[in-house]
């Protein structure tokens, strides 16, 4: 990769200002040294067992960009809990925040908050996935599809490699209550379903994983597993889906043998690749991603019209067009594990414990 390829965008924020609770369910804003003309900004993050961005990077990014901008900001997690979605929404709500922006756990949740901000004449923009038919002001995200195109076209590079014959392919889907995984899922089946069709490729099963539950997704493939022993290749939608089904494969000695793909450049994805029990992961910038909707919301709560949101999604429910920013992903192999590490989303210490130090040095990190 270029050595620019993963240069974070500047968001142009001003001084330091508030300081605000992350990755917890408890509101616990403390204020902020901003004019009393700049308004709150309530963001819900939707759990921390599905990524272990939701925790750590995206709030820790968050804050550190509404900090930057003297902008007081209230970020809490629902850890997986639609009703207490609903009940931070309406604390936040209530609180007389400007902006809301949200993660949603699914649309139907997703919809009633966004419906009730917008009544109450709060700005509204949907974090990474769509509220469908939630009629968010906004969408921040990265193109989702071209997630998903990166994932198939991995899958058939490492298989191509393994000089498989007609491989079986499972794939391991995220959660149908989330509209990315939608996406994700139209992004690699256009590169998979020709592969189908022309017989260079076998379909093997094929399953959601409900709410990205890990746990399940390793019942789920320890069952495909079982019913079809042929399969030679796991198209896992995220690297915690993949994982579940590397521990599988690992239970019958058929790890590093099969194939598998993931997705969000985590801590144990980038070590199943260096191990070579993971083919590839996608590496979205989250900081890029949280800089992005930051500064709209930013620009919002200062009274000011956002001018970044330049492109558009169509919402496949409503048929409405959403104002976007769409940030472009990037394939992660075992020759660009470093890559990541140098762009400061994961640190060599984290990456290289004794486990991995050999697969590291091979890999070129130092």
């Amino acid at each position: 990769m270029r050595k620019g390829l993963f240069a974070l965008a500047a968001v142009g924020l001003l001084a330091t200002g508030s300081i605000a609770a992350c990755g917890d369910d408890s509101s616990s804003d403390t204020g902020s040294t901003s004019s009393s003309a700049k308004g709150k900004v309530g963001v819900i993050l939707p759990d921390t067992k599905s990524s272990q961005r939701w925790g750590t990077d995206d709030p820790k990014f968050l804050k550190a960009a509404f900090d930057a901008a003297g902008i007081s900001v209230d970020i809490q997690n629902a850890q997986g809990d639609k009703t207490q979605f609903q009940t931070i929404a309406d604390g936040m709500i209530s609180s007389g925040v400007k902006v809301l922006m949200i993660v949603n756990l699914d649309s139907g949740t997703g919809k009633a908050v966004l419906d009730k901000a917008k009544a109450a004449g709060i700005a509204t923009i949907d974090y990474d996935r769509l509220t469908l038919n939630g009629a968010a002001d906004y969408y921040v995200s990265f193109d989702n599809v071209k997630v998903g195109e990166l994932q198939g076209q991995g899958l058939v590079d490492c298989l191509t490699a393994n000089k498989a014959v007609k491989p079986v392919v499972a794939e391991l889907n995220g959660s149908p209550t989330d509209n990315n995984a939608t996406l994700f899922a139209q992004g690699y089946n256009s590169v998979l379903d020709p592969k189908y069709a022309d017989g260079t490729f076998v379909k093997g099963p094929n399953q959601d994983v409900p709410d990205w539950d890990n746990t399940q997704a390793g019942t789920i493939f320890e069952q495909m597993l079982t019913s079809n022993k042929a399969i030679k290749g796991v198209l896992a939608a995220n690297d915690g889906l993949g994982n579940a089904a590397i521990t599988v494969l690992k239970k019958n000695k058929l790890n590093g043998q099969v194939p598998v793909t993931g997705q969000d450049a985590t801590v144990q994805g980038l070590q199943n690749i260096l191990a070579g029990d993971q083919c590839m992961t996608v590496y979205k910038a989250i900081k890029k991603e949280a800089d992005a909707a930051a500064e709209l919301a930013i620009a919002i709560a200062s009274g000011q019209k956002p001018t970044t949101a330049t492109g558009s999604i169509t919402d496949p429910e409503s048929k409405k067009d959403v104002p976007s920013v769409l940030l472009t992903p990037q394939s992660i192999t075992k020759d660009s594990v470093k890559d990541v590490i140098a762009d400061g989303f994961v640190t060599k210490d984290a990456i290289c414990t004794a486990d991995f130090a050999k697969a590291c040095t091979d890999a070129g990190i130092s």
